[in-house]
């Protein structure tokens, strides 16, 4: 391989080469175009087996197979390898990328780039090892005392400032629908360990009498008329203070849900019950950052962005997302 002739670049995207096309492969091309569309140029993907790309890539294409990594690395003027391979056994290109690396190409695992560039974790293919080597995924004592001692400080002062108005809201709840001011339903906590979450009552009394447990939909005629106003503001949230104050929740983790959901789900995502490590939060790193979501597919989406946060979990961390969720309250983004 030639030595790369150092040249001021015409934008600040960096290139990106994908070594393999699998579904893993993919999912990092389809979501570096819509996350990262400035920073990063996707060039294309290497691959022996000649699949074509999803056609919700955009402007897919197989550049050439492996044997000509070298050649397209330089012609490309490529800026970063990204190995995404289905099965590297026997099949990766050490050598070649090996030299790509000693002249100053970066070359990076799929997953762990995808982290960086996304703020999400890796689904597809993700192997145990990788959690247990990567950094992270653990919450050293002294942010376990900070956080905690923070939960209790803020959700006294918060139900301090807000009785005057969760007294408005709940006389409001009773002129307008009847049943209870308080919906209170049994949610999965750290560690599996049950607990009784507490909201303001949005929906009719006998919600889901008839269909069980299912997700809220857009214009769900189940709201009533007040109940909509407090999701929109996420107002109905308040009560679930109480919830953090007995350290059942944190402010920031994962949200809570049912048991029904949690047992569904971790027979169908890989690595869901994970999310159950640390507290449930009264907003996430998923709540701000991904739409309301009512489908499986959703909490896929949902829990590449709850294991970002707890491989990263920090005090930082959790002050930009309480900044987002007050952002989010403010212009009702989300709510359903």
């Amino acid at each position: 391989m030639g030595r790369r002739i150092l040249q001021l670049p015409h934008d600040l995207k960096s290139r990106i080469l994908i070594l393999g096309s699998s579904h893993e492969a993919r999912k990092i091309a389809g979501d570096l175009l819509y996350y990262q569309p400035l920073r990063y140029e996707l060039k294309g993907f290497l691959d022996d087996l000649g699949h074509k790309p999803d056609e919700s890539v955009m402007q897919p294409k197989i550049l050439g197979d492996y044997n000509q990594l070298q050649e397209i690395v330089e012609r490309e003027n490529i800026d970063k390898v990204v190995v995404a391979m289905s099965d590297c056994r026997g099949k990766l290109p050490m050598e070649t990328l090996l030299a790509c690396k000693l002249r100053g190409v970066e070359v990076e695992e799929g997953a762990t780039f995808y982290e960086q560039a996304c703020s999400k974790i890796m689904l597809e293919n993700l192997r145990p090892s990788w959690l247990i080597f990567s950094p992270g995924f653990s919450v050293p004592p002294h942010l376990g005392f900070l956080k905690r001692l923070a939960d209790i400080l803020l959700s006294v002062l918060g139900l301090l400032c807000a009785a005057p108005l969760m007294g408005v809201v709940a006389l409001l709840i009773k002129m307008d629908s009847r049943g209870p001011v308080f919906y209170r339903q049994k949610r999965v906590g750290q560690h599996g360990q049950p607990f009784i979450l507490s909201k303001f009552r949005s929906m009719r009394n006998d919600a889901e009498a008839s269909t069980g447990p299912i997700f809220t939909d857009k214009g769900d005629p189940r709201i009533t008329r007040v109940g909509r106003v407090l999701r929109t503001t996420r107002v109905d949230e308040l009560p679930q203070l109480l919830n953090i104050l007995k350290g059942e929740m944190s402010f920031v983790g994962p949200r809570p849900e049912r048991p029904f959901f949690v047992e569904q789900f971790d027979k169908e995502i890989p690595y869901y019950n994970q999310r159950l490590s640390v507290k449930p939060g009264l907003t996430g790193w998923a709540q701000v950052s991904y739409a309301y979501g009512a489908s499986a597919e959703d909490a896929v989406e949902k829990l590449r962005l709850d294991l970002f946060y707890i491989k990263n979990i920090s005090l930082i961390l959790d002050l930009s997302i309480l900044m987002r969720t007050l952002k989010i309250m403010v212009l009702g983004k989300g709510a359903r």
